[in-house]
């Protein structure tokens, strides 16, 4: 089943969607918001694939569906932690500041808590201060947990995973040096981060969910222009389950805990980086990649971080070129205004 949260109140309005996104129910009935379903899943999940499944038939009452009135499926979540799963993209962005990968990088997840209070809506701008923060896009899968105990291994981690999505994981990539040099993580370069219109039951991805990895393309543009098409499975070397578990060694984890992939990322057949898709490469999933590819080739960056205006769309499509979760559709904006 697919779940959104139309814009209502603090945590939204929860509705069941259709498969195509053009049509969706009210689930008040069940649970009023998506948090509340998920504090409470082994008694509503049935019911809410019920009436999906009625929704499907015509039989339950419906409306359309507006991709624009929806706010994150999670406006707020309890937690959201974000690995870096993509070897290939930790490599890339650590050259681009000068740092080599260590090799335990390739065998223990990287992972940071990110802004969960006021998570941003599918359609919603992205406010910055100043366009000198280098303000990047970062593209990802995420997953919802139920409640995870302290100590989970990666087999109960991924029986666990309730839904899945997408999210534009927003960068200020010229305040990161600062702050990591002092040893203790992101806060400033990290503002909230974007979510797609619906998050979906794993059932809903067929065989592209191998149950911790999502084999297929994720598709980011930017003002129309094609970023990156990068294959979300393939390159993963750490999958959910292995991400869930890394963040539950030493914390439960409660239910609606969101958890994010790190920046999809794809290295060339032959091992190198990626090339741009207009040179017939899967292209990036972020600018930050794209300019460390430029520095390599060419001794400099070519490609400027996001300005005021530009727009941001992320998305994910089936084998048969339908989309999934809706796309992810942000405007970058002066904060204030």
């Amino acid at each position: 089943m697919k779940l959104a949260s139309l814009k209502a109140g603090r945590d939204g309005r929860l509705v069941v969607v259709s498969r195509d996104l053009t049509r969706a129910t009210d689930a008040q009935a069940i649970a009023p918001t998506l948090q509340a379903a998920l504090d409470d899943w082994e008694r509503v999940a049935g019911p809410l694939a019920d009436l999906a499944e009625s929704l499907a038939h015509g039989a339950a009452p419906s409306f359309r569906f507006h991709e624009h009135e929806c706010a994150a499926p999670l406006p707020r979540a309890f937690q959201w932690l974000d690995g870096s799963a993509y070897v290939n993209h930790v490599e890339l962005v650590r050259k681009a500041r000068g740092a080599e990968l260590p090799s335990r990088f390739r065998t223990d997840p990287l992972m940071y808590q990110g802004t969960s209070d006021s998570n941003l809506g599918p359609r919603d701008p992205v406010p910055v201060a100043s366009e000198e923060f280098g303000i990047d896009c970062e593209a990802e899968i995420v997953v919802v947990t139920g409640a995870m105990p302290l100590g989970a291994d990666a087999a109960a981690a991924r029986a666990a995973i309730r839904l899945v999505g997408l999210v534009n994981d927003v960068s200020l990539r010229n305040l990161i040096p600062d702050e990591l040099a002092k040893g203790f993580g992101f806060l400033n370069s990290k503002p909230p981060s974007a979510f797609s219109p619906v998050f979906v039951t794993p059932d809903e991805l067929g065989d592209a969910w191998d149950g911790g990895r999502l084999h297929l393309p994720l598709l980011t543009a930017i003002n129309g222009r094609m970023l990156g098409c990068p294959e979300a499975g393939e390159e993963m070397t750490f999958d959910f389950g292995a991400l869930i578990a890394h963040a539950a060694r030493t914390r439960p984890l409660g239910p609606g805990t969101i958890i994010g992939s790190g920046t999809v990322s794809n290295r060339d057949p032959d091992g190198s980086p990626g090339r741009p898709v207009a040179e017939g490469g899967r292209g990036y999933s972020c600018i930050a990649e794209q300019r460390m590819v430029e520095t390599i080739r060419y001794g400099a960056a070519r490609t400027p971080f996001l300005k005021f205006g530009d727009v941001v769309r992320i998305e994910m499509k089936d084998r048969k070129g339908h989309t999934i979760f809706g796309a992810i559709e942000n405007r970058i904006e002066p904060a204030g205004m």
